[in-house]
């Protein structure tokens, strides 16, 4: 009866906790087995080994937040002699407890370095049953103690759902009338077999276990693991942070590059410039892409940039594209080109045009910030938005292909300018 009315008594507490709203869930049911150390007393030539095989721990915890929260479980096992150096003992045990629990993982904010580890505290109070079975005093009645427990659960996470957990436990029993293998009374003085004075004293013993967390609840993800965000900022912090980005993106010479960015903000409205809102020079013959006729072909300003020898326009075209003059760019995170860019693609397009029997990779890449998988899609996405602008302005898709490959490891990843300059969309004529 005792043990039904602590059950029903404790999962009554816990459920009146599980109506507050949060963003993450609360419950989880807990299983371990493992060893036992019965530490003392112990009647004398009595001993126990220093791992018994012997324990099983199952409960239920409710997490108020992500760093506290309250437990109730059942431990039960056996304590035994040690082979060869003891005589032989049995003693089960029936341990309850209601402890409380920090997630000191999370007030240590480990999830600064790994969201994959925990570590939780707990400790609290219960009652156990001791019954010793192999006692010489007789026919003895188990014991009825109280106990004070407390201990480390190491986490790794292994899914939203499940984790693993690795325990360690100590355990001090309260009022224990006899030695943990239940031959000689646990008192402090010296008694007269078989009369029981009446003394108690308190017995020690440890449990070390490895187990299981089932996380329970509609959210995505439980309190262990759940990170907040960031606070809403104040209406006045947002219109000063609006105001100044509103400053950061003026674009005096409307080339596509803020002004913050922007190392030649004067350059005409049709310029084609680079990510620092510098003119380029594709084939650097002197005269700007606007005012070249032959912008991937050098030739003098006499003759508007084109060379005045007959030459093979798709061979500069060639070189131009496959040593990376001609690219499309794009901000962080986005498979959008970015304004500046985007006459690269105007480029191609005429090229292709011009040149039917000619065909062209579209290779998208990425910056190395971010996961890598996650940068192999981000860089296709890329890749193929500037293959549908090209099928879009009248290309046949036969002579277009795209890939993307994800980051490029070949700039400078602490540079804002080089990463940059890592996200883009290259060709290569086939």
């Amino acid at each position: 009866m005792q043990k039904i009315i602590f059950s029903i008594c404790l999962l009554t507490l816990l459920a009146g906790f599980s109506k507050a709203q949060t963003e993450y869930n609360q419950w989880s049911i807990e299983t371990s087995a493992g060893f036992n150390k019965a530490m003392a007393p112990f009647t004398p030539g009595y001993y126990s080994p220093t791992l018994n095989i012997g324990h099983l721990d199952v409960g239920t915890r409710y997490m108020f937040n992500e760093k506290f929260g309250v437990k109730g479980d059942i431990g039960f096992g056996q304590f035994r002699e040690a082979k060869g150096i003891s005589p032989e003992f049995r003693t089960n045990y029936l341990r309850f407890s209601g402890q409380g629990v920090a997630n000191l993982g999370k007030i240590m904010n480990w999830h600064s370095f790994s969201n994959k580890f925990g570590l939780l505290f707990h400790a609290g109070s219960g009652f156990s049953r001791i019954d010793y079975k192999t006692s010489r005093l007789g026919d003895i009645r188990p014991d009825y103690v109280y106990n004070i427990i407390s201990g480390f659960t190491g986490q790794i996470k292994l899914t939203e759902r499940l984790a693993l957990t690795g325990d360690v436990t100590m355990v001090i029993n309260g009022r224990q009338t006899l030695n943990l293998d239940g031959n000689e009374y646990n008192s402090p003085v010296i008694t007269i077999f078989p009369i029981n004075p009446y003394v108690h004293a308190t017995g020690t013993w440890w449990t070390g276990t490895l187990g299981l967390n089932f996380y329970l609840g509609k959210k995505e993800t439980h309190a262990d693991w759940y990170i907040a965000p960031e606070k809403y900022a104040t209406k006045e912090e947002l219109a000063s942070e609006i105001g100044q980005i509103k400053d950061m993106l003026k674009d005096s010479d409307g080339d596509g590059i803020p002004d913050y960015l922007d190392k030649e903000p004067n350059t005409p409205a049709d310029a084609r410039v680079d990510s620092s809102g510098r003119t380029v020079d594709s084939d650097g013959d002197g005269i700007p892409d606007h005012l070249d006729k032959c912008p991937f072909v050098p030739g003098p300003a006499s003759n508007e940039g084109c060379p005045i020898d007959e030459v093979k326009e798709v061979d500069y075209f060639k070189k131009a594209i496959n040593e990376g003059y001609v690219n499309v760019y794009f901000a962080f995170d986005s498979a959008n080109p970015l304004g500046y860019s985007a006459s690269a693609t105007n480029y191609v397009a005429n090229f292709l045009k011009k040149n039917p029997e000619v065909k062209v990779e579209i290779k998208g890449f990425a910056d190395e910030l971010g996961p890598e998988n996650y940068n192999i899609k981000l860089s296709e996405r890329r890749a193929k938005g500037v293959y549908q602008i090209l099928i879009s302005s009248g290309i046949d898709p036969s002579r277009l292909s795209y890939k993307g490959y994800g980051e490029d490891t070949s700039v400078e990843k602490s540079s804002a300018d080089a990463r940059q300059l890592a996200r883009r969309v290259s060709f290569e004529v086939k």
